[in-house]
């Protein structure tokens, strides 16, 4: 019995816990710092959003929170269709920060302030789709377009997802940011409580490059894959 309980005090020391989050997936960015949005399984509307320091070759966490995804769950990004209230899978840029109050203290994004004139065009026949405008173009309808003062406490602060951003294809879907929470499930955004936005436009530094990678913990959409 002596001899069992030495061995087992010996191999325990060896079992390793797993790598982070980041360390498991096929890619990251190329940055030094990353936000991972996972939930459950593609149907799920919750999950929890972590951002993570890469430092001396290791990733490790600087901060979580609880996160809900759209209202359909998730879809992946390269297939997903407009106006299915799903949030895309896959890993994005974040262009740039923006918001109906000013930039939390410590943001080093760059900020763009929402006035009563700024609306973000989703209106597929727009030469505007999926970007910012001050005051609405003619080609752009007011019905497929977001007034994004009209979500104030949502749009205190985000930071704008780039899915479909790029290179804009027509029908994917336009408007995804990662912002402060509303009353429920998201048309397809990822959001957060109000302080973890808070904390994480205090900690994104562009000059690290970060991305958000959005996913499931297994299946077709698993945020490892990406």
């Amino acid at each position: 019995m002596r001899t069992l309980l030495a061995l087992g005090v010996l191999l325990f020391p060896l079992v390793q816990p797993p790598a982070p989050l980041p360390a498991r997936m096929a890619d990251t960015g190329g940055g030094s710092q990353l936000i991972t949005a996972e939930a459950a399984d593609a149907g799920a509307t919750t999950g929890t959003v972590t951002w993570w320091d890469r430092r001396g070759g290791r990733w490790v966490r600087a901060g979580s929170a609880p996160a809900r995804f759209g209202a359909n769950g998730l879809a992946e990004g390269t297939a997903r269709r407009q106006g299915t209230n799903t949030t895309p899978t896959g890993v994005y840029g974040l262009p740039y920060a923006f918001g109906t109050a000013p930039a939390p203290t410590g943001t080093t994004y760059g900020y763009a302030r929402v006035t009563e004139r700024s609306w973000w065009c989703q209106d597929n026949a727009s030469a505007s789709y999926n970007r910012w405008v001050e005051g609405l173009p003619r080609d752009c309808r007011a019905t497929e377009a977001e007034h994004l003062s009209a979500y104030r406490p949502q749009y205190a602060h985000a930071l704008v997802i780039g899915f479909n951003y790029a290179r804009p294809v027509r029908g994917r879907g336009a408007g995804i940011f990662l912002h402060v929470n509303g009353r429920g499930a998201t048309a397809g955004c990822v959001s957060v409580p109000a302080e973890a936005m808070r904390r994480i436009l205090a900690w994104a530094d562009p000059a690290r490059h970060p991305h958000i990678a959005v996913g499931t913990r297994g299946g077709p959409t698993a945020i490892t894959r990406y």
